[in-house]
């Protein structure tokens, strides 16, 4: 009789060591390609600008030089803004947009699966087709809708338009469908709980992986967008916005390689902070019968 392979007391798929070192090298081979952007745009900040221009270019530094990103605080200090409000502004639209969002779409998702309303496929089938409508072929509609409400040049039109998101409902909705059985709604019903309990103390911590991953989405697309296309004032933009505008009046790709790294960074970091716990809910959240 073939024994079962264990690692760590339990018990693992029956492939042969090879084979499991096999798959490990090719992980990381790949995993290094699909790094390698990230480390020379890394590098590119710390390097001088005669090594800039080098052909074939260097993976590597020569002379390391925080010069670009002396060159990018000193253009930001220049601005007629404070370069702080231009940090308050993408952190308040960032946060706002993803609370909203979660909060939104997760109500929304509960809702077509678990409660029970004429229409709710029809509603859903809607939202699927949403996804495939690009946001240019909607831009003139959305335009004429933020002038009627008055939104224009405000914060609310950087961040309300991202609670409207349909990937976030989609995502949520199939994984309350996936992982909650209706007889656990049936009985908190029966219980006495409102659907706001069972939406807040059942659903919403089961789901977990879902809304993380929601937030941790979205969050990265606003972040890295700035502001909404529909604002002016410079007290309203978003520190990519400030960049952008800094980059493009000095013309100095050191400093933009400096501040990409800088918007980068927060991203990234949230992303490697969630995903230990992203990874441990999908594993542990499962719902047996």
């Amino acid at each position: 009789m073939k024994r079962l392979r264990t690692k760590k007391h339990a018990v693992v798929l029956n492939r042969s060591v090879g084979g499991d070192t096999a798959i490990t090298i090719a992980l990381i081979i790949f995993g290094c390609f699909m790094f390698l952007p990230v480390y020379y745009l890394i590098i590119t900040a710390f390097k001088p600008i005669g090594e800039m221009f080098l052909t074939p270019p260097n993976f590597y530094i020569i002379k390391p030089t925080f010069q670009n990103f002396i060159d990018l605080f000193a253009s930001m200090t220049s601005t007629w803004v404070p370069i702080s409000r231009y940090i308050f502004n993408t952190i308040f639209i960032s946060l706002g947009a993803t609370i909203g969002c979660l909060v939104i779409g997760s109500l929304a998702a509960y809702s077509i699966s678990k409660v029970r309303f004429p229409g709710a496929n029809t509603v859903f089938q809607l939202i699927v087709y949403s996804l495939m409508i690009s946001s240019t072929v909607t831009g003139i509609a959305h335009f004429i809708i933020f002038v009627g409400l008055n939104w224009l040049n405000t914060y609310t039109i950087s961040i309300v338009p991202v609670w409207a998101s349909t990937l976030g409902l989609y995502l949520m909705k199939n994984f309350i469908d996936a992982n909650i059985a209706d007889d656990m709604i049936e009985a908190a019903r029966i219980d006495g709980c409102s659907e706001f309990r069972i939406y807040l103390t059942i659903v919403m911590p089961l789901v977990k992986p879902a809304w993380l991953t929601l937030m941790i989405t979205v969050f990265q697309q606003v972040w890295g967008a700035g502001a909404s296309n529909y604002v002016y004032s410079d007290n309203l933009k978003t520190f990519d916005d400030a960049i952008n505008s800094i980059i493009s009046a000095s013309g100095t790709q050191g400093a933009g390689a400096a501040a990409t790294v800088l918007m980068m960074s927060v991203p990234i970091t949230v992303f490697v902070i969630s995903q230990s716990k992203i990874i441990e809910t999908y594993g542990s959240s499962g719902m047996k019968d």
